[in-house]
């Protein structure tokens, strides 16, 4: 079994970065749904604000990473354009979609849309993370804010989950290829 060295790093922008940002919505939902509930008998806890507060900052620096990570490493090799003399587009993954009308909207929508949802992520959980850093413990007082922190964290996952998905589908129709092949299993040939 074999991959470039591009795959393996698209690999880990996707399934790492992106699957961690994805798992990490999960405990930050529960938490940030907790803390808008009006049923909430008791405020957090001096222990329990500073893990949430742990865990908006790290989910943010990996919203970040995973961003960052296809922005500037990955979508290069995507974009990239061959020579006048290329005709065989495998290694362009870009040129190989729009070279097939049955293929183009995955590029002309699918990642020109990903490209773009995908930046409000980050930007939305580092809001969310100033905002309870902020408040601390403040935050239980005022609904309006907490309801709006909930807000946009729902709408970073289901952004998240967009790009996410068109990622892997566009990766799937046309991956990103090329650089060193890594044996990872199997002889060597």
């Amino acid at each position: 079994m074999q991959m470039s060295i591009r795959e393996i790093i698209t690999a880990l922008h996707g399934m790492g970065w992106g699957g961690l940002v994805l798992l990490a919505f999960s405990g930050a939902l529960v938490e940030i749904y907790r803390l808008c509930t009006p049923e909430r008998s008791a405020p957090l806890t001096s222990v329990e604000h500073k893990r949430l507060r742990a865990y908006l900052i790290v989910m943010a620096v990996v919203a970040w990473g995973a961003v960052l990570s296809g922005a500037y490493v990955v979508y290069p090799w995507y974009r990239a354009r061959p020579t006048a003399v290329v005709t065989d587009y495998a290694e362009y993954a870009q040129r190989s979609l729009v070279a097939n009308p049955t293929t183009a909207g995955w590029h002309n929508l699918g990642m020109e849309w990903k490209e773009h949802v995908a930046w409000f992520v980050p930007i939305a959980i580092t809001m969310v993370a100033y905002v309870f850093t902020r408040l601390g413990a403040d935050l239980a007082k005022h609904r309006q804010v907490r309801n709006t922190v909930l807000a946009f964290t729902v709408a970073a996952f289901f952004a998240a989950g967009i790009a996410g998905t068109l990622g892997a589908l566009i990766n799937k129709k046309a991956p990103v290829q090329g650089g060193a092949i890594v044996t990872l299993s199997g002889e060597n040939k």
